[in-house]
């Protein structure tokens, strides 16, 4: 009796040291996340108010609206920001969840506060087409880590999610519908000349948030069905240093029992990986597309010796 009260004592132990660590994982979590969302927006209030706004370049989404009301009323463009952003905090929350919903609100809070305390500063250059470029990098750079971390920073995604339920347009179509009609109006509030810097500047924001969001590191995914699929998988790690996975499959048309290969590279090593496939087997069938992230698993590489 003694024992089995012994062991039921370590049990409830355990149990409550895994609570308690999955609790400070939890908050090194939260912290985390609001320590990069705060950078994310600060980066973007940087972009915004040491680049784009002194030179009267515009992003697209609220923040361009924003930018064109600032200048016509001679508001801050926080207040904008804030203002124009809640119904889709409010959105956000209905649709998506509580956290996306808590994690946008406090980066528009934070944005809201950089643009004010940045307006002040001078802008670090007058050639309009280096702050465009410069301006896009930081914005985007900014963004990008808001959205690799759970949050938003501008109410256009959220509405063409909602929109695309009723178009028939994709969410993407439907943004850059949006933006196209923003970043036009920029010719009427500002120039036309504006209004072109602004597509720049658009574009190269939206470049690197892409990059910021996936990482530089880009990784492919690769499925790979051939006859000689042990060879090719030997190959793969020998040569490679990654590991790969079997799974079996059945041809529709034949009906033949086929082994298929997936691995996971990046993008430097997928000239080598269809080289080691066509040593192979020429007539193997190959798939590569391109994955956001990747963890956990045996996907690491391995050192080659």
């Amino acid at each position: 009796m003694a024992e089995i009260q012994n062991i039921s004592i370590t049990e409830q132990q355990e149990a409550l040291l895994d609570r308690m660590q999955h609790r400070r994982l939890t908050k090194r979590k939260i912290f985390q996340r609001i320590l990069l969302i705060t950078l994310g927006a600060t980066l973007m209030g940087v972009g915004l108010e040491i680049f784009l706004v002194p030179n009267n370049v515009i992003d697209g989404g609220i923040t361009g609206i924003s930018i064109m009301l600032s200048y016509l009323t001679g508001w801050k463009i926080g207040i904008f920001l804030f203002i124009l952003n809640m119904p889709f905090f409010y959105i956000g929350y209905k649709q998506i969840g509580k956290t996306f919903a808590l994690s946008t609100l406090y980066g528009i809070i934070i944005l809201s506060i950089a643009t004010t305390l940045l307006h002040p500063v001078p802008a670090f250059t007058q050639d309009i087409l280096l702050a465009s470029v410069f301006g896009g990098i930081i914005l985007g750079i900014g963004v990008g880590i808001v959205i690799r971390y759970g949050g938003s920073l501008d109410g256009t995604e959220i509405l063409a999610i909602l929109f695309n339920n009723k178009l028939p347009f994709s969410v993407g179509e439907i943004i850059m519908f949006f933006n196209l009609f923003i970043l036009g109006s920029a010719g009427f509030v500002f120039s036309w000349d504006r209004a072109m810097y602004s597509l720049i500047a658009y574009f190269v924001a939206y470049k690197t948030i892409d990059i910021t969001v996936t990482g530089l590191d880009e990784s492919k995914s690769v499925w790979i069905i051939s006859d000689n699929a042990k060879q090719i998988g030997d190959a793969i790690m020998s040569r490679l240093g990654r590991g790969v996975t079997y799974m079996k499959g059945e041809g529709a048309y034949s009906g033949d029992d086929k082994k298929v290969i997936f691995c996971v590279i990046n993008r430097l090593e997928e000239a080598k990986l269809k080289e080691i496939v066509s040593e192979n087997d020429d007539h193997a069938f190959l798939a590569v597309a391109d994955i956001a992230e990747v963890r956990g698993g045996r996907f690491k590489k391995k050192d080659i010796h």
